[in-house]
């Protein structure tokens, strides 16, 4: 009976050590964080291009598994669309550049000092 009585007491002390390792003893590291969101609480602004803060600033609510794919492919969807449309202006403006140096350097260069012929 003794040997019992001491098997059910140990027993418990490994269950109450093996308890209080999972749920952290007691023992704090500070505040606890703040809970994660259900939905993206950061959207990227609809008004104006996104930029490198607003990049920043996302933060995609946690999930059992992960994150929430459709918020992560709805952002990633957003920031690839202005990324084409940017780099599409950058081309067109460099388009323009070239084009405008090409006509300057093209351009008959004749200087006129106020020499012209009167007759």
């Amino acid at each position: 009976m003794v040997m019992f009585l001491f098997l059910v007491i140990a027993l418990a002390v490994v269950v109450a050590a093996v308890t209080l390792a999972v749920v952290g003893g007691g023992e704090s590291d500070g505040p606890l964080p703040d809970v994660a969101p259900e939905r993206l609480q950061d959207p990227l602004p609809l008004d104006r291009p996104v930029d490198r803060e607003d990049v920043e600033s996302v933060r995609f609510p946690l999930t059992a598994r992960g994150y929430h794919m459709g918020e992560v492919d709805d952002v990633l969807s957003r920031l690839g669309a202005e990324l084409a449309e940017r780099d599409a202006r950058i081309a067109d403006l460099e388009s323009a550049l070239a084009g405008a140096q090409a006509a300057t350097h093209a351009a008959p260069q004749h200087p006129d000092h106020g020499h012209g012929e009167q007759r």
